[in-house]
């Protein structure tokens, strides 16, 4: 009875596509996290958090969400690396900063994802202490980050999933 239960289970996980999808997120993360080991990254967790953001299930749904994180995140490290460099990272210099991204945003005519991944890696460039220059981190954080999209986007190519994953059956 629980072999036809895990063969039914298994057939359903099959037909609907997760199998399939947790074998490329699960390669995908592991190999982001090894490349990341491998260049001596100091914070390689980013390289797989980020290939669990961007991997999707077509090339084209991974590259439209891997542009406005990779966009915003060169933003943010940027500003961050500068301000808290040159000027340093209180509360006010924090605050103007996320406002002034957001109105570079527009300015580029960015959407509100890049502005949401520039916000997120000055928060964590400017806000989280470790020691190093805030210009290290910058470049550090946008490194990692941008491993993760180039691992995710090169899996996609090589191994494109299926859009259907959602929850829906299309059997």
């Amino acid at each position: 009875m629980t072999q036809l239960r895990m063969g039914t289970w298994f057939s359903s996980a099959w037909k609907s596509g997760w199998l399939v999808h947790a074998a490329r997120t699960a390669i995908g993360t592991t190999a982001s996290l090894a490349l990341a080991r491998l260049l001596g990254m100091p914070e390689a967790y980013w390289g797989p958090i980020t290939t669990l953001i961007v991997l999707q299930s077509t090339l084209g749904a991974a590259w439209e969400a891997s542009k406005p994180r990779f966009i915003g995140t060169a933003l943010g490290a940027s500003l961050a690396g500068l301000l808290a460099t040159y000027i340093g990272a209180g509360m006010i210099v924090f605050g103007a900063a996320i406002f002034a991204l957001g109105l570079i945003c527009a300015i580029l005519h960015l959407d509100q994802n890049a502005y949401r991944f520039a916000g997120i890696t000055l928060a964590i460039v400017m806000l989280v202490t470790r020691g190093q220059a805030p210009s290290i981190m910058a470049l550090h954080r946008f490194g990692e980050v941008s491993l993760g999209i180039g691992v995710a986007l090169a899996l996609t190519a090589l191994w494109p999933g299926h859009e259907w994953i959602s929850g829906k059956n299309p059997h």
